[in-house]
């Protein structure tokens, strides 16, 4: 079920005559899918960078900004190559150096350092540091020294927070290293860099002065991504699903509470042109990285619909329905857990149902938060020591939630972005209530999974059937490794007005 990339696609940064046309042409789809850094000058950038393009002889290519800055090259202060969409290769691949990938983007080097890394994805650090340095060009450290210094950035330009305090919350050690990593990396001072933020904010918003929030820092960020984008397809599948207390659905945007590492935090999402506007209160700033991380993978903002496009498209079959919504995205998750007991929750019911159990289950197991309104939803413990008191309907479905919950709590099983999709799907399977369909769900919620047609769906079966695919698992292999935004748009076509 998961994805089979070729070489091609494992490493674009390899191809230096594709990745040299890309910057040539300013193409910025391939924005976060490499770096390019110009050897005469010492400085890195994104390929759609808008200064004069260098010589072929005098860039290299990279695959990470934490490649380029290990090879001593800074960020260049025009076209900010960290502020782009990320690599679609993290879902595509799907390998160690991917999962490593994304659980360095959850911080968890940063709350746990190399050793918990290698621990959750069951490899010595010896072995992972090999990996990524050879796939990636840069190890562990390296590569999660390169995402403090973004978040870094963020909390620089965008909180008042004292920056001695801004190098603790993005996971600096010490002050030292936090501004020796800011000049390194930006080739400016970390106050530097406030001025300069500073003076533009005063610019745009004159006078006015933001009220401050009742508990908690409030930040505002744009979250960029891949053209095309369907923006009403994700928000509106996302909308259709709210949990009331736990999620909402306003002024055309989605937001909800989060459980991150440190404390809870509120998040709202609203299409922009361009960009996706992300409104953030956390109770701990430390959380911010973690928090665009998952904010990302609910939208599905790294991906590749360009990529996606050309295979579906060949399809004469899908092709209309493609044509009706070009760039549709798969919506992720952002609690696997959550996830999963969600899905299990509207097993054999209708979605209308399955909000009205997840909604009477957070009322009554939910935290509150710190702050007025929203719940958090309830911890896998919570449920299996009361899930009897709220859970409605068949014995077997309940205890089997239950039974799950308890196995999340104690660790039984672990539901996380760094999961091998295979290992998974396996001990998913061993569960009391989980069956093929919620396996690959979650798969593909979770984990991001681009490649999983759930052909046991009974609304992707006659969806199927009407656009005249009555051989639907054989003939999706021309889908690969797609299949799960093929899955999206064959719902689409069954449902087209709640799409």
């Amino acid at each position: 079920m998961t994805a089979v990339a070729t070489p091609a696609e494992q490493a674009v940064w390899r191809d230096a005559e594709r990745c040299y046309r890309a910057v040539a042409s300013r193409d910025a789809r391939f924005d976060g899918q490499f770096i390019v850094a110009v050897k005469t000058t010492g400085i890195y950038c994104r390929p759609s960078c808008p200064a004069l393009t260098p010589k072929a002889v005098n860039v290299r290519f990279y695959p990470t900004s934490a490649a380029a800055q290990a090879s001593g090259f800074r960020a260049c202060r025009r076209c900010l190559p960290d502020a782009v969409p990320g690599s679609p290769e993290w879902n595509l691949r799907a390998d160690l150096a991917s999962r490593a990938m994304r659980l360095i983007a959850d911080g968890v080097v940063e709350r746990d350092g190399v050793p918990g890394l290698a621990r959750r994805l069951g490899y010595s650090e010896r072995q992972l540091g090999r990996v990524l340095t050879t796939e990636l060009g840069a190890g562990p450290l390296a590569l999660a020294r390169a995402h403090r210094a973004h978040s870094a950035r963020l909390l620089i330009e965008l909180s008042e927070l004292p920056l001695a305090d801004v190098a603790f919350a993005s996971g600096f050690s010490s002050v030292r290293q936090f501004n020796d990593t800011i000049r390194e990396v930006f080739a400016r001072t970390p106050s530097q860099l406030r001025a300069s933020a500073t003076t533009a904010r005063r610019k745009a918003n004159g006078a006015r002065q933001e009220p401050a929030p009742a508990t908690g820092t409030k930040l505002s960020l744009r979250l960029p991504y891949r053209k095309p984008f369907d923006a009403a397809g994700v928000f509106g599948f996302l909308a259709a699903r709210t949990v009331t207390g736990v999620e909402w659905a306003t002024d055309g945007g989605y937001g909800r509470t989060l459980r991150l590492p440190h404390g809870p935090a509120t998040i709202w999402l609203g299409p922009q042109d361009g960009h996706v506007r992300c409104e953030l209160q956390l109770a701990d700033v430390r959380d911010l990285g973690s928090a665009v991380a998952r904010a990302r993978r609910l939208l599905d903002l790294d991906a590749d619909p360009e990529a996606v496009l050309r295979v579906l498209r060949a399809d004469p079959a899908l092709a209309p329905v493609v044509e009706e919504a070009p760039g549709i995205r798969v919506p992720g998750a952002v609690d696997g857990p959550e996830l999963l007991l969600r899905t299990m929750l509207g097993q054999q019911v209708s979605v209308a149902a399955a909000r009205t159990a997840a909604g009477t289950l957070a009322e009554a197991l939910g935290e509150p938060m710190p702050w007025p309104g929203g719940t958090l939803f309830p911890r896998p413990d919570a449920i299996a020591e009361r899930g009897q008191e709220v859970l409605r309907g068949p014995e077997r479905r309940t205890t089997a939630i239950r039974a799950v919950a308890e196995a999340l709590a104690s660790g039984t099983i672990d539901v996380h972005v760094g999961r091998d999709a295979d290992e998974l799907r396996a001990e998913l399977l061993t569960l009391p209530g989980v069956g093929p369909w919620t396996a690959d769900y979650v798969l593909m919620r979770v984990l991001g999974s681009p490649d999983v047609l759930l052909t046991d769906d009974l609304v992707l079966r006659k969806s199927a059937a009407a656009l005249g695919l009555d051989d639907l698992t054989g003939h999706a292999q021309a889908w690969r490794p797609w299949r799960s935004y093929a899955g999206m748009y064959l719902w689409r076509s069954a449902h087209p007005t709640a799409a």
